[in-house]
C-alpha cells in the first residue's frame, strides 16, 4: 500500500487530521461499524464522555487487531457524538490517541441527536492494509 496524504492548509493539523488520503496499492480494506462504548455483553455504557471515548477507542483497537490490520492504517475516521461541547472536553484523549499511532486520517465529526441507548459518542473507521 502507499499512502500520499493532501493538505493544502496546515491549520487542521492541530485538529488532528488530514483534508485527503489517496491509497494506491491496498492489499486490503477494512470497513468498521461504528465503535462504541459497549461491553462485552452489548450493555451500552453510562459513563460520562471521557470513559466512553475511552472505551470507544479500545472496542475500535480490538476490531482492528482482530481483522490484522493496524490502526496506523486508519484513513477514514468519523466521529459521531451527542454532544460536541462535552467531547471538546477530553479530545486531548482523542488527540493522543492519534498522535500514539501515527494517525493521518481524512475525519467528520457529527453532533447528533442521540445514538444508541445511553451511547454518547460513535467511532467509524476504513483501514487499509
Amino acid at each position: 500500500m502507499e499512502k500520499r496524504i493532501i493538505n493544502p492548509w496546515e491549520w487542521q493539523n492541530e485538529r488532528s487530521y488530514v483534508q485527503a488520503i489517496e491509497i494506491t496499492n491496498p492489499e486490503g480494506t477494512l470497513y468498521i461499524s461504528g465503535q462504541t462504548a459497549t461491553n462485552t455483553d452489548g450493555m451500552s455504557s453510562i459513563g460520562d464522555m471521557k470513559s466512553q471515548l475511552i472505551e470507544s477507542i479500545k472496542n475500535l483497537e480490538k476490531v482492528i487487531n482482530e481483522a490484522g490490520y493496524e490502526c496506523k492504517n486508519i484513513v477514514r475516521l468519523n466521529i459521531y457524538t451527542t454532544s460536541s461541547e462535552e467531547l471538546f472536553t477530553c479530545f486531548n484523549i482523542f488527540q493522543n490517541w492519534i498522535t500514539k499511532h501515527n494517525i493521518k486520517q481524512a475525519s467528520t465529526l457529527l453532533e447528533v441527536k442521540s445514538l444508541f441507548q445511553t451511547l454518547k459518542i460513535e467511532l467509524e473507521v476504513t483501514v487499509v492494509k
